[in-house]
């Protein structure tokens, strides 16, 4: 049998089984934007996976714009075609996977680097209850990156980086966040509430699953040359290595926030700790310039915890993260009455330091200070001043970002 005979063979056995379909096992989603050289070939094998393991499915192209007759081939390969006129590769898959009528979703790049062939291993753990199935192309999980498929860096510095970078800060059991081949039941992506447009659309899937805990399973698959010849890749190395760096960062408060924060206030307080005696350590005098600069220390990073709290609080207001039981438990704790008393008390309290400083200068009949002494209150009377203000309007603001979930 010939190969143009066997294919219109696979087809037509697909095409008759998904008319009778009204809501298929599986849906295949591709997103698509000038794949013209390598859609026709990714399709046809999608669909011979299908057809050959007997799986009920459906194939959707979700076109972003293409000039290149790529939706004509999808239609003529009888696949769905869905246009997405918002542009991103975020927007190309929610459109896409929104169309989808399957009970599962597999999605993965239409550039002919993926081998659909591959579906029965991920349909087989969503059938074992797992909700969504990483493909890996790493060694580190099993998978297989093809000489040419992978430039240098993604391979050996990028994705092994944002791959340790999600395992250690959100615990998602996976070797490649960024492998765009996975799958996943429509049922949790819905829960998701994905909000990505762009390249980080991955990366939010992972994240948010692993938040959610969700079942995630991994299974190795084998990353082949992209097969485009019109057009070089749509990715861009630095500046969307930087996109999915900046992503990572914001979804977590506690690295990019809270930690930094808590380090700065520990290097104030030790700061604090030899400048107030005045101690003199390995020949080395801790004065007045040392309590500046603790002092500085000690602002930015209650600034910066004060922020991780507003970040976490806005994004599990705005459903982008799950409730967290230990922000709750805080939230409960520090409320706005509390907040209120404890930035009144810190705020008097350095007004009271400061008046001590005035004082003095008042014995001296408003002239020259001993500014080492002076200092001495000054300074720690500016810090409790600053600090209690901030953290009276810190509670204001924390409330108001909470006030639609009460």
């Amino acid at each position: 049998m010939s190969r143009s005979t066997s294919q219109e063979t696979v087809e037509t056995q697909y095409q008759s089984e998904l008319s009778e379909l009204s809501s298929p096992e599986l849906s295949v989603v591709m997103p698509c934007l000038n794949e013209g050289d390598t859609l026709e070939l990714c399709i046809e094998r999608a669909q011979r996976a299908l057809a050959e393991n007997s799986i009920e499915g459906e194939i959707i192209v979700a076109d972003n714009g293409s000039t290149d007759g790529s939706r004509e081939i999808a239609a003529r390969m009888g696949a769905r075609v869905v246009e997405i006129k918002a542009k991103g590769y975020g927007n190309a898959l929610m459109g896409g996977i929104q169309a989808a009528r399957g009970k599962y979703v597999l999605m993965a790049d239409s550039d002919g680097s993926y081998d659909f062939g591959e579906i029965p291993s991920f349909v087989a753990k969503l059938r074992e209850g797992y909700d969504i199935v990483q493909g890996c192309r790493l060694p580190s999980g099993g998978g297989r990156v093809m000489p040419g498929a992978m430039p240098f860096l993604h391979r050996w510095v990028g994705n092994p980086f944002f791959s340790f970078l999600t395992r250690a800060w959100f615990n998602a059991p996976i070797h490649d966040t960024n492998c765009g081949q996975r799958a996943f039941t429509k049922e949790f992506y819905e829960i998701l509430d994905q909000r990505c447009t762009g390249m980080e659309f991955a990366n939010e899937m992972i994240i948010k699953s692993s938040m959610y805990g969700a079942r995630i399973a991994e299974v190795p698959v084998t990353l082949r040359p992209d097969g485009r010849k019109t057009h070089g890749p749509h990715l861009r190395t630095f500046r969307d290595g930087w996109r999915t760096l900046r992503f990572l960062m914001m979804y977590s408060p506690r690295w990019l926030f809270l930690v930094p924060g808590f380090v700065l206030i520990l290097a104030g307080l030790a700061g604090y700790a030899v400048a107030m005696p005045g101690l003199t350590i390995g020949g080395v005098r801790f004065d007045v310039h040392t309590l500046i600069f603790a002092t500085l220390a000690i602002l930015l990073g209650y600034q910066s915890i004060i922020f991780a709290a507003f970040t976490k609080t806005f994004a599990i207001s705005e459903r982008l993260m799950p409730e967290d039981r230990r922000m709750t438990r805080f939230l409960k704790l520090a409320n706005l009455e509390r907040g209120l008393v404890a930035g009144v008390v810190a705020l008097l309290a350095g007004l009271s330091l400061l008046l001590v400083a005035i004082n003095q200068w008042v014995d001296v009949h408003f002239q020259d200070l001993d500014y080492s002494r002076t200092m001495r209150w000054v300074i720690p009377g500016a810090l409790l001043t600053a600090l209690g203000f901030q953290t009276i309007l810190s509670s204001f603001f924390i409330s108001i970002l909470r006030m639609h979930r009460q």
